[in-house]
């Protein structure tokens, strides 16, 4: 049947905070704005970057830190990139495996999920293996340009962890790590919901320390676009935008969490069990076997002002890139990030025009940025 709406294929990854995509997809947002959405589920992010610079996706679900690397030339297949709209606030956390978390909470990791105190403990525990002549520690993240690998990096090296010598850092695709803990292939692993509660379900897991707690909410995913796309179509961009603000709006709202849960527990989506879609969504988490705690934005949606990309957010990414060798400092880069995370297009598609200023970034161990 011939429409009127215009065609749109978004890649996503399956994950909670894909949710945006979802909802506008089947509760229909997009459509109200005139857009077929079609969604297409891949396996692992280096898919989604690679199928958007040749053309397979219009846009995608993406790590915030994405579009950054792929316009600095840091990727394969780099492509300019911009980073219109945030998709996600927090839903990451950091899960060890159940034999470890007992050794560090007998060295005092707070139960609680304390970054600080769950760091030191973990250092502790490298210290002894190592004096005993066991290999380091194996930690899974999702992309080298993820929030996960900074986060974990800088939650190990504001402990007192070398991120590059006293651990080792694989890259493996999200919903592969709570099976990779279960196999032992891993010690833990930072990575977004449910992929954390599902190894707390299972008994092989237990939630060591979350995003909220490190980077309180800090910006998870984005809507990824190429530039070349973006200008070509600028009153599509603006049609997605406006229809995942509303999207976005609705996934906020705690009465529908429960439909929300069922929606993403789709064999076509997620394709896990409703009910460990729901700790994050309703920020209830389950740390451990005994242990349920209320973390209030755990897992953030909203439209509005929430949802503008903010320069700030672009530069400390920028600068956890450069801290970890994987790009040089310059004024040029500095500049581009600038533009990727630019709030212009999505101030303009809504209407806003009183953002409020930039905050600074707050860490948990009480730096700011």
């Amino acid at each position: 049947m011939e429409t009127n709406l215009k065609p749109v294929i978004a890649g996503f990854i399956p994950l909670l905070d894909s949710a945006v995509l979802v909802a506008a997809s089947e509760l229909g947002f997009a459509e109200r704005e005139g857009v077929a959405l079609k969604l297409v589920r891949e396996t692992s992010w280096a898919n989604i970057r690679d199928r958007i610079a040749v053309g397979h996706f219009d846009i995608a679900h993406m790590l915030a830190p994405m579009p950054i690397a792929a316009s600095l030339n840091l990727t394969s297949l780099s492509v300019p990139m911009l980073a219109p709209m945030l998709l996600g606030l927090g839903g990451n956390a950091i899960t060890v495996a159940a034999g470890l978390w007992k050794e560090m909470a007998a060295a005092g990791a707070d139960p609680g999920g304390d970054p600080a105190s769950t760091g030191r403990a973990l250092g502790e525990i490298i210290t002894l293996h190592h004096g005993a002549g066991a290999p380091p520690l194996r930690f899974g993240v999702v992309h080298p340009f993820s929030g996960h690998a900074y986060e974990l990096r800088y939650w190990l090296a504001a402990t007192g962890i070398d991120p590059d010598k006293d651990v080792e850092i694989t890259v493996l695709a999200p919903q592969l790590m709570a099976d990779a803990l279960a196999a032992g292939q891993l010690d833990g692993y930072c990575v977004g919901e449910p992929w954390n509660t599902a190894a707390v379900a299972a008994g092989t897991g237990r939630i060591a320390t979350y995003k909220q707690a490190i980077w309180p909410d800090s910006p998870e995913k984005v809507l990824g676009v190429t530039e070349k796309w973006a200008e070509a179509n600028p009153d599509t961009l603006a049609a997605l935008v406006r229809a995942f603000s509303a999207a976005a709006d609705w996934c906020a709202v705690p009465d529908n969490a429960p439909q929300l849960a069922e929606l993403l527990s789709r064999p076509d989506l997620l394709a896990c069990d409703r009910e460990i879609c729901l700790p994050a969504l309703t920020g209830r988490m389950q740390l451990g076997p005994d242990l349920q705690k209320h973390v209030p934005d755990f897992l953030a949606f909203s439209g509005g002002a929430k949802a503008a990309p903010m320069a700030v957010h672009g530069k400390w990414f920028y600068e956890q890139m450069v801290r970890w060798g994987q790009t040089d400092r310059t004024a040029e880069s500095a500049r581009k990030v600038e533009q990727i995370f630019s709030s212009a297009a999505y101030r303009s598609a809504l209407g806003l025009t009183d953002l409020p200023s930039e905050n600074s970034i707050r860490m948990f161990d009480g730096k700011r940025f």
